[in-house]
């Protein structure tokens, strides 16, 4: 699968991950991968992406919340992200 992303939104939920010592690699944090699943879950598959969210919100609670919201926001996807996370937290 090829996704394009907008400049603006490229480093949206950018992480370093040290995939050898001294050696560190840009990735997507848990957050901006659960929109993207979101966003693409027709691609996807409605159930990989319903189920990485609910695994995203077991593991990081309400807190995590507002950065999937915030992420959804940046990237035009609120309106797929919203309604998901209402139900499983339901």
């Amino acid at each position: 699968m090829v996704a394009q992303y907008t400049p603006k939104t490229f480093a949206l939920g950018v992480e370093r991950f040290e995939a050898a010592p001294g050696e560190t690699i840009p990735v997507y944090n848990a957050a901006r991968s659960v929109v993207d699943a979101m966003r693409h879950r027709s691609r996807l598959g409605e159930t990989l992406a319903l189920s990485a969210l609910g695994r995203y919100l077991r593991r990081s609670g309400r807190g995590g919340v507002s950065e999937l919201q915030h992420i959804a926001r940046e990237l035009g996807a609120l309106s797929a992200v919203r309604p998901a996370v209402e139900a499983v937290l339901a």
